[in-house]
């Protein structure tokens, strides 16, 4: 069932070691005992034996991890020499779809509910937090009363985000219809976008991924045409 997710993960692997090469990009072995001892600290693996179990129990052999370790690392290495030098202008470019906000939201399974919520919060029969504490479907929401975090435009569905990111702070939007239900929706804060390094590396992710696609695509397109070409 995983079949095509392997063989695009192999595919990907290819290009990436073809156009490493190109650009002279390489692991060394100390690059890769670093982020190794990282895993281990981050997995409190304190000693080697602890280490080998551990792969052990999940069917890995250490050569396996080691190379997936240098794989990792030879794919960093990639997407920074392939976008670092055009992040600030494409961040500049895409800033809006990297603005977030500090959602609340309560989502039930009928229209009918979500109505009558809507009414009891405008009527302040009820707060929002405690709306969301009784009736959402979500059992972390209802511990939190709602509180989803920070969310950017590119994370929602596009009908959420429209609906998000063009309200008032404070206001009580919905219902609003998608496949996980009926949504009410609560914005607490608007965060302008700024360039921290985690949105660098979302974006740097970003632009990867993409690339790779369209690599796969000219290389399977590429052969598709070779391939006709010899039968003819």
């Amino acid at each position: 069932m995983r079949f095509q997710e392997v063989t695009q993960g192999i595919l990907f692997q290819k290009i990436i070691d073809r156009v490493a090469r190109e650009r002279s990009l390489e692991v060394s072995d100390a690059e890769i005992q670093a982020r190794a001892d990282e895993f281990r600290l981050q997995h409190r693996l304190e000693k080697a034996s602890d280490t080998l179990a551990w792969l052990r129990d999940r069917g890995i052999s250490i050569e396996d991890w080691e190379r997936g370790i240098r794989d990792r690392l030879l794919a960093e290495k990639l997407a920074r020499a392939l976008f670092d030098d055009d992040l600030e202008k494409i961040f500049t470019e895409n800033r809006t779809q990297f603005d977030r906000v500090l959602l609340y939201q309560i989502v039930v399974p009928y229209e009918k509910v979500a109505r009558e919520l809507f009414y009891q919060i405008d009527e302040q029969e009820i707060s929002f937090y405690q709306a969301a504490h009784l009736y959402d479907i979500d059992e972390r929401r209802r511990l939190y009363c709602g509180f989803e975090g920070e969310v950017t435009r590119s994370s929602l569905p596009p009908v959420l985000a429209s609906a998000v990111f063009g309200a008032r702070i404070g206001e009580v939007l919905g219902p609003v219809h998608t496949e996980r239900g009926y949504h009410l929706l609560l914005v607490e804060a608007s965060i302008p976008a700024e360039l921290t390094p985690q949105v660098r590396q979302e974006l740097r992710d970003r632009l990867f991924q993409q690339w790779l696609l369209h690599e796969l695509t000219y290389h399977l397109q590429t052969e598709e045409i070779q391939s006709e070409s010899r039968q003819t």
